[in-house]
């Protein structure tokens, strides 16, 4: 600070902000500008002292956060946020432009990350209720929002009439009376780390005399300028916790700047107070101009009257409401009824993009990280796949090089438990080539990947270690099935031979036939996987034939004498092992000719035996029918003898379930056969009046699933009556829905869309002048 301020000046500068306020930040600036001290004091682990020079890069830009973890168990962590509009970082960024240190001054993160969140610093003390200052002196204004109190009596008056020290002073009045009224206001380890902070400056005035500004919350001032002994701030230091720590600077998002970010100190409005905080004059008409732009983008009528119009509705709301300038609860009542027509539905898009905002912060490459992390750097880059903020859909084909190696790294991710991208589905096609990903960056994916660290320094070794890992401690087969799959998906040939060992043993000892028909489906899924990336698949067929083998053979007496409960738990294993024959197709089984055939004999017994309940057998008949290993015919006269009068009612409903029910298009096949759609009306019309309450549950689940025309197409039918269509074409034909002969006028009409899948026919390349007969 220049000499002659220092006469002037007793004690340090003390700037009590508000943790991310455009306001503070602009008043921060100011006062510096003016005071020009010699160092500059923040609130902040000490520890990040030798990350301030990372500040001044080119490529740092905010929202970043420091992130300290514990070496030993990166799992915990904390998160300093620092926003384009945040005081701290104004105050950082003036004092590395001007040359003047800059020092963080809060407990340092050895200690905060050693202390438990139900540990108590300060033995004997009371349950105070925690006090929110903010909120405290907004209800004594007769306020009942703080973020609207705020923006009047800060955001809208400036940084002071020829005085910016005028906002800090009235703010440490405030709080000097909120600390003499409630004392630490139930926030006891502010007493721990207003001493480290006395002391640190205590420091600093030693080395700079009383050049010193300090910036920290507005809170802490009072005791930062009360008068405390070294030896009494000392005593309530000894005996801390410390766990050993490192930090960083990562990337932050604006999202994360809320209430529930885990940072005390957030907001509800990040994008609508950087917008404050950068617009250089008339931020309300350049915040809807701003709308207009999003709104116009999303294809809605938004012309400059609009924004005219907005604008004079938003100065006019602050008059009636008595408020200095319009804030944003008056900007977006304006939104909603000039621009939104008074709809919500755009107005949480505006809220969404522009009043959180999805903007992501950029940290240097020269910021210390763990190696697994620069590695994960260094593929984003060459794969040009950069983290960000917002939501975004990834559409890959897993035959260019390059889609497959960034499908490799999600995957990858995912094992360790980086959930970067979430697999989503496929809007281009359902071929096993395609992938889709639903990618995300969240602030504590960075936290993540130092976990991730201790398996290796690279992403590929440490997916390694961690797919050998999960095998080892796998708990049951699925879980190991499942592990094999991924190791394919993310191509870890190194760990797939330790995963097929404990695969195989499992496999070997386990008899449940639940968990071997519920291991299945992932085994056939990775030899199908296998093949699309050239990957050797043949020990994965081997255990996967021998695996369905023994779900054959054990799968029939599994089903005999089982509860409703555990009879619909077995009809779901074998819908996938179902699907999981359709996959292996006519694959070879051990000894016993093709796994489809062995499959298909399977269901004939498990439809036949009467031992099995009465889902089962529905579902195995379904299944059959739907292979075209059973005739219509022969469906209709196994539901006939299901539904006749000898057939309990509650066993014949369940049948009635596994057959058409369970999301199987059960409903389509009532609507297309009414010979079904009749034995099924004819035997609910007949069930005895006692027995009808007993079954009604399980029907209304069968019939609910289909889609709601689906049940009005049933209903009709049953309104008029299966097989009454009336149509000559089923008094002539007998089968509902058929005529004798096809009609050859209703086939023609679909010849030219024919020609334009198929191409042109014909040696000569052109286009043949009749249509080419099409067989089927």
């Amino acid at each position: 600070m220049k000499d002659d301020r220092r006469a002037d000046t007793v004690g340090p500068l003390l700037l009590g902000v508000r943790h991310h306020g455009p306001g503070s930040a602009r008043a921060v600036r100011a006062v510096l500008e003016e005071a020009r001290p010699d160092a500059v004091l923040i609130e902040g682990p000490p520890e990040a002292d030798a990350l301030v020079p990372l500040a001044a890069e080119e490529d740092m830009r905010p929202p970043v956060a420091l992130l300290a973890h514990a070496v030993d168990e990166p799992g915990r962590s904390a998160f300093w946020p620092l926003a384009e509009f945040s005081p701290e970082w104004v105050a950082l960024r003036w004092a590395v432009e001007h040359k003047v240190p800059a020092r963080f001054i809060d407990l340092p993160a050895t200690h905060t990350l050693a202390w438990e969140d139900d540990e108590d610093p300060e033995p004997g003390a009371g349950d105070d209720v925690r006090v929110d200052p903010l909120g405290t002196l907004a209800e004594a204004a007769g306020y009942d929002d703080a973020e609207r109190w705020w923006e009047d009596v800060v955001e809208h008056r400036g940084v002071g009439e020829g005085d910016a020290m005028a906002s800090f002073t009235a703010l440490e009045e405030a709080m000097t009376a909120l600390r003499e009224e409630y004392g630490n206001g139930g926030h006891r380890r502010d007493l721990v780390r207003e001493a480290h902070m006395r002391l640190r400056i205590r420091a600093a005035r030693r080395e700079f005399e009383d050049g010193v500004a300090v910036v920290c919350g507005a809170w802490h001032v009072p005791a930062l300028r009360r008068k405390a002994t070294v030896a009494a701030d000392r005593a309530l230091l000894k005996g801390l916790p410390r766990v050993k720590t490192d930090m960083t600077w990562v990337p932050w998002t604006h999202r994360r700047l809320s209430r529930t970010s885990g940072y005390g100190a957030g907001i509800d409005s990040p994008g609508w107070y950087g917008h404050l905080f950068g617009a250089p004059d008339r931020p309300v008409e350049r915040w809807l101009t701003k709308v207009a732009g999003l709104l116009r983008a999303e294809d809605r009528t938004v012309s400059s009257a609009h924004v005219i119009e907005a604008v004079r509705l938003a100065e006019t709301l602050a008059v009636l409401r008595g408020r200095p300038l319009p804030g944003l609860s008056e900007t977006t009542d304006a939104v909603r009824a000039v621009m939104c027509e008074g709809s919500d539905v755009p107005l949480a898009l505006v809220h969404d993009r522009l009043v959180v905002g999805d903007a992501l912060g950029e940290v240097p490459a020269t910021a210390p990280a763990v190696p697994l992390q620069r590695d994960l750097a260094r593929i984003q880059r060459r794969l040009r796949l950069s983290p960000e903020a917002g939501e975004r859909e990834l559409e890959l084909d897993l035959r260019k090089e390059t889609d497959a190696e960034r499908g490799r790294l999600l995957h990858r991710l995912r094992l360790l438990g980086i959930g970067w991208g979430e697999p989503a589905a496929a809007r281009g096609g359902t071929g096993t080539f395609r992938e889709t990903w639903r990618l995300r960056w969240e602030p504590e994916l960075s936290v993540r990947v130092a976990e991730a660290g201790v398996w290796g320094t690279t992403v590929l070794a440490a997916a390694t270690a961690k797919a050998e890992a999960d095998a080892v401690g796998a708990r049951g087969l699925a879980e190991v099935t499942g592990l094999a799959e991924h190791c394919l998906l993310a191509a870890l040939p190194e760990a797939l031979p330790t995963v097929m060992r404990i695969l195989t043993d499992r496999a070997a000892l386990d008899t449940d036939v639940g968990h071997l028909a519920q291991a299945l489906p992932a085994l056939v899924r990775s030899l199908r996987y296998g093949d699309v990336r050239g990957t050797d698949t043949a020990a994965l067929a081997e255990v996967a034939a021998g695996l369905a083998e023994r779900v054959f053979v054990g799968l029939p007496p599994a089903c005999a004498a089982l509860d409703a409960d555990a009879a619909d738990g077995m009809r779901r294993h074998v819908d996938a092992v179902h699907g999981a024959m359709g996959l292996l197709g006519d694959a070879p089984a051990p000894g016993h000719g093709k796994l489809r055939a062995r499959w298909q004999s399977v269901l004939r017994t498990l439809s036949a035996r009467d031992t099995v309940p009465g889902v089962i057998r529905g579902r195995s008949v379904r299944l059959l029918l739907d292979d075209g290993e059973l005739a219509q015919d022969e469906a209709a006269r196994l539901m006939g003898l299901v539904l006749s009068p000898g057939t309990p009612p509650a066993d014949a409903a369940a049948w009635i379930e596994g057959f058409v029910g369970g999301g199987s298009g059960g409903g389509l096949l009532l609507v297309h056969d009414e010979r079904l759609l009749g034995l099924v009306d004819t035997w609910l019309t007949d069930v005895p009046a006692e027995a009808f309450t007993d079954v009604l549950p399980l029907l209304r689940r069968t019939f609910s699933a289909y889609e709601p025309g689906v049940r009005r197409t049933l209903g009709e039918l049953v309104r008029r009556g299966p097989g009454t269509r009336g149509s000559a074409a089923t008094a002539l034909s007998g089968t509902p829905g058929f005529a004798p002969d096809p009609d050859t006028a209703r086939a023609d009409a679909v010849l030219p869309v024919l020609r334009l899948l198929l191409g042109p026919d014909g040696d000569d390349g052109g286009a043949r002048d009749e249509p080419a007969e099409v067989t089927a």
